[in-house]
């Protein structure tokens, strides 16, 4: 079969789970857009949130602990390898058994990926990512004399510690899912926007961080040369004036109409603002290449043109 068009796909949080029960059966539903995009003949790599699992993992830890038996204390980039192993398992379980119910023997992998990150990167001076659980504010107090980390109060429910967001700018294992690639595997990478490391001489570093998924799925696409960005989400398409009367739905975007509206604030932060931006960041790193925002089970109808945000130059 002749490959159509080398494509990333970026699963949003409503594709997987909060619990491994949720997250094996909701995999089954996930699966079934992604195989109709490979029985149309793509080449298709995949990419995934790890909000919740992240954070069960890394709460899971530090309440033990904290237990009597003061297990040792999980740093934050090896709960972030935890779960890119444990969704990677459901993910490309699911992916193999509906590929094998079609009839198609291909082979699904996830590679554990390290995503590297600039340590100077200014984020790591204001860090706003909440992660982990809720504390009172002596605890927090604590936490930030013994430890050192950066504790915020989050909305009245209590304090809770915060790492910074850097933007990605390389990925470590970027040859293996290449070659996977070109030998016809289904590869699941840069899960939940990879494990953050910094270069020192030849060593990669871990750093708690948490790298946006979107601008990873962006990278990834950029370093494997694919042909689309798809940015999976809960709409099926992007607005503006979202919510408002005059709310109107977009059909396509231009790099420019992008950013007018990105600088005219039309997309919420944390929500579809770094989905807009990573579609842009992919669009404009090559001609030719197009990113497309839709929901998950619309994937395959965005791609025919007939639904979903197409980002195009002109």
């Amino acid at each position: 079969m002749k490959v159509k068009n080398k494509i990333v796909v970026a699963l949003g949080g409503n594709a997987l789970g909060k619990n491994p029960d949720e997250q094996v059966q909701l995999v089954k539903h996930t699966a079934k857009p992604i195989v109709d995009l490979i029985a149309e003949g793509h080449e298709v790599i995949i990419v995934h949130g790890n909000g919740p699992q992240v954070g069960m993992i890394n709460l899971a830890m530090s309440t033990a602990s904290q237990s009597e038996f003061k297990t040792p204390e999980m740093p934050f980039p090896e709960c972030g390898a935890m779960s890119q192993g444990y969704i990677g398992y459901h993910l490309q379980n699911g992916i193999r058994e509906e590929l094998l119910n079609r009839g198609m023997s291909i082979p699904v992998a996830t590679v554990i990926t390290q995503v590297i990150v600039d340590k100077n990167d200014p984020a790591f001076t204001t860090p706003t990512k909440p992660i982990g659980a809720f504390y009172s504010k002596e605890e927090a107090e604590e936490m930030i004399s013994e430890k050192g980390y950066n504790m915020i109060e989050d909305a009245g429910r209590g304090y809770r510690r915060v790492v910074a967001s850097p933007l990605p700018i390389d990925v470590a294992e970027k040859e293996t899912v290449k070659t996977l690639v070109e030998n016809g595997h289904v590869v699941i990478t840069v899960g939940g926007g990879g494990i953050p490391v910094y270069r020192d001489g030849n060593a990669l570093v871990g750093i708690p961080a948490v790298i946006d998924k979107d601008f990873a799925s962006a990278k990834i696409a950029e370093l494997l040369n694919a042909d689309y960005l798809i940015i999976l989400t809960a709409v099926e398409k992007v607005a503006i004036n979202f919510g408002k009367p005059e709310e109107k739905w977009l059909s396509s975007l231009s790099a420019e109409e992008a950013e007018r509206y990105i600088a005219e604030g039309h997309f919420a932060q944390g929500s579809m603002l770094p989905k807009v931006q990573a579609a842009l960041k992919f669009l404009k790193s090559k001609p030719g290449r197009k990113a497309l925002i839709t929901s998950l089970e619309k994937s395959k109808e965005g791609i025919e043109g007939t639904t979903g945000t197409l980002f195009v130059n002109n």
